[in-house]
């Protein structure tokens, strides 16, 4: 089973996952004599996710480090999408409405509807692509506007991770990528393995594909002797991950991708920025504006903590062995 909800159905849920005590008066405001509120800074969590991420569980642990008290006057609540990106904007307009005072948007599309939902509220980003050439900032050095956060390193390891790939399954010579073709971060990113690929001598399937229904089937016809191995995008859209991870299971296809999360639900392996780090990193910068401090003013910041997991259950269900020198450089192993 599958951390992902296959059901159509919405679940956009206000919970409570993290109460603070903010121990600074003036908090929202910029005045340090101000006094201090007597109502609970909401922090609105929105991702097109299935629920709390690894990025907002790392929101969660920063502020606990950072000497915040559980059970007072913050709260944190998290609005997710089950990777329906259509219904972004009315999740964060509702997160505005709701009277949030600051958003922490854990992925580019969240922090992209978050932008347009307010000019007013303060945003926080966890995004994995280009925050300049997405519009959600002006520069790393200065952001401007309402919007700061934490950049990784996604397409620039897109290349080790197929080498890895390859250390992993040594036969591997054909490799399924399945995308969102109207996904431009998707796009670029099956450039760079297209590229990856050719210096390899592998060869990339390239599967671009526009609805939910046309992803099941295009991985319904896919058999294993057609492709050694699936790469998985870093994009939720179109459920393409989830459904990715229930059909290599049944087939017995190895799949790689950019992050833990999808290793300790199925997947063989992951190469990537570690979700979690790039959710302590925006705890310092959510401090800084609860605070007082100006999102505009605050550098973006990159994460780079790299993680690579192997899940050693999947590996012994596929007939692989891993060869000694490639687990040692695990950072972490499911058994």
């Amino acid at each position: 089973m599958i951390f992902i909800s296959f059901s159509r159905r919405r679940r956009w849920q206000w919970c409570i996952v993290l109460a603070v005590l903010l121990v600074s008066s003036g908090l929202l405001t910029g005045s340090a004599g101000a006094e201090e509120r007597t109502q609970p800074i909401k922090i609105g969590v929105l991702t097109e996710s299935w629920g709390p991420t690894p990025n907002t569980v790392g929101l969660r642990d920063g502020l606990l480090e950072l000497g915040y008290r559980e059970n007072d006057q913050c709260v944190i609540g998290v609005r997710f999408t089950q990777g329906d990106l259509t219904v972004l904007p009315a999740a964060a307009r509702d997160l505005v409405q709701y009277g949030v005072d600051l958003i922490f948007a854990g992925y580019d599309d969240s922090a992209k509807a978050a932008q347009m939902a307010t000019t007013r509220i303060p945003i926080v980003f966890t995004a994995g692509t280009d925050p300049v050439g997405l519009g959600l900032i002006q520069s790393f050095a200065r952001p401007g506007g309402n919007v700061t956060g934490v950049t990784g390193l996604y397409l620039e390891l897109s290349p080790k991770r197929l080498e890895v790939f390859h250390e992993i399954v040594p036969g591997l010579k054909r490799v399924l990528f399945l995308y969102d073709a109207a996904d431009a971060a998707a796009v670029a990113e099956a450039k760079v393995y297209r590229d990856a690929a050719h210096r390899l001598g592998m060869v990339l399937v390239e599967k671009p594909v526009r609805t939910e229904a046309e992803a099941q089937a295009t991985l319904a016809q896919t058999s294993k002797g057609e492709v050694d191995g699936i790469l998985v995008p870093n994009r939720i859209s179109l459920n393409i991950p989830g459904f990715i991870l229930e059909m290599s299971s049944q087939r017995a296809i190895p799949t790689m991708c950019e992050v833990s999360f999808f290793v300790e639900r199925g997947a063989l392996a992951s190469y990537g920025p570690e979700l979690h780090e790039m959710g302590r990193q925006a705890a310092r910068l959510v401090d800084k504006i609860l605070k007082g401090a100006n999102p505009a003013e605050i550098p973006v910041e990159v994460n780079t903590k790299v993680e690579f997991a192997i899940n050693l259950k999947v590996a012994k269900a596929l007939g692989l062995t891993i060869a000694p020198e490639v687990l040692y450089r695990a950072d972490r192993i499911i058994r």
